[in-house]
């Protein structure tokens, strides 16, 4: 019973979606057929979810967020405008190369105690960090869950991926830029007008930090120079550094830092959605999103993405719409993955990684408003996900 009690809430929705997953398969709503297809397809992104989660908790603990952290804060030199740009590289970056649950899960609280440190009011930290670990996730498949599904449905390589949604990228990016600066970041907004840069960052362990940022900085090369899958690059740059804090700091190697949650979660709600999917939901989705590839076709793909995430989640979002999307129409997808990852910023459940960035920012002492959460979203959904999706059209 002491175990039920420490349960997270999101623990019980895991918990209960793979139960009604498992339900689904053995009631026969979902066909044992179609349940195995979709196990054999996840099994991959769990496992390199499982072990990038893994990599980036630990390279959290050897300081390295928080090292690059304070540069970035020193580079800003007490200037707001400055630090906002390094701020935004920083997130979008993190969120590009080691996936947006890490942005929320380990750049937030970082954000959060730098800004306590040096006087920096939290909020646009806080919001910077939320709204980037969505919006900045379209380049790469490990930039996003969704995005490895877009990619293995229409054999996108990294390296292809990243040819075919820069523009996007940068669209989505610009646009959260402009938001964030306009509702949280400018003078009247902010208070503040300068601040006091930290001190000189020193990692407590040089040897663990040197060698967590060498297996990230490797991780990311394997991914975008050699054709190598996804998950054997994130459990080799995992071990290596697992291997490390075994011979460093072996008390911190526990069970917890594997993501229990998400393992749990993934699986049911794939199989939940199909089966759901398999019962009307299907239908709808085609009717909303038409079979047009042009640019209308993109649209109306992005803007149910979009929709959808918010009521619901983004990842059954995706698999919902990729199911309705004809096989040929590529241009259509990338449009249904752009309102999928840059739309759901509006309700506080629209992405797993906004739930996480929630829970950090509670455990911190945040307060984020949750109306003004939810009117800035709506301005950035929409901008972002009409910008991105037109950026998409035009190089395409």
């Amino acid at each position: 019973m002491s175990l039920l009690r420490r349960l997270h809430p999101l623990d019980w929705l895991a918990g209960g979606l793979l139960a009604l997953g498992a339900l689904c398969v053995a009631t026969g709503l979902l066909p044992t057929a179609p349940a195995a297809d979709v196990l054999e397809r996840i099994g991959p992104l769990v496992v390199f979810l499982a072990t990038v989660i893994v990599l980036a908790e630990l390279t959290g603990k050897a300081e390295v967020f928080d090292v690059v952290a304070t540069w970035v804060a020193r580079a800003g030199r007490g200037r707001y405008p400055l630090l906002f740009c390094l701020c935004v590289l920083f997130a979008s970056v993190t969120t590009i190369t080691l996936n947006l649950d890490t942005t929320a899960v380990l750049l937030t609280p970082v954000m959060l105690a730098l800004a306590t440190r040096v006087g920096i009011a939290p909020v646009p930290l806080a919001m910077t960090t939320v709204w980037l670990a969505n919006t900045a996730s379209l380049l790469l498949p490990v930039s996003n869950l969704t995005n490895l599904l877009a990619a293995d449905r229409i054999a996108l390589t990294p390296s292809e991926m990243a040819a075919t949604m820069w523009a996007p990228q940068l669209a989505a990016i610009a646009v959260t830029m402009a938001c964030l600066w306009g509702f949280y970041w400018r003078p009247g907004r902010r208070g503040e007008t300068r601040y006091t840069p930290p001190p000189l960052p020193r990692p407590a362990d040089r040897v663990l930090f040197r060698v967590s940022a060498v297996a990230c900085a490797g991780f990311l090369l394997a991914i975008l120079l050699a054709d190598v899958p996804l998950w054997s690059a994130s459990m080799a740059a995992a071990l290596v550094v697992v291997v490390a804090f075994w011979f460093r700091s072996r008390e911190t190697l526990r069970l917890s830092l594997i993501p229990w949650r998400l393992l749990v979660l993934v699986p049911g709600m794939f199989l939940v959605v199909e089966t759901v999917n398999a019962h009307g939901l299907h239908d709808v989705l085609a009717a909303a999103m038409g079979s047009d590839n042009g640019v209308v076709g993109m649209l109306r793909s992005a803007a149910v993405g979009a929709g959808i995430s918010n009521v619901l989640n983004n990842l059954p979002a995706y698999l919902a719409g990729e199911a309705a999307i004809p096989v040929a129409n590529h241009e259509q997808l990338l449009a249904q993955l752009i309102g999928v990852n840059v739309g759901p910023v509006i309700t506080p459940w629209a992405s797993l990684a906004t739930l996480l960035w929630f829970e950090r920012c509670r455990w911190h002492g945040t307060r984020i408003g949750l109306g003004r959460f939810f009117g800035t979203g709506v301005v950035l959904a929409v901008a972002g996900t009409l910008a991105a999706t037109l950026a998409l059209a035009a190089t395409s």
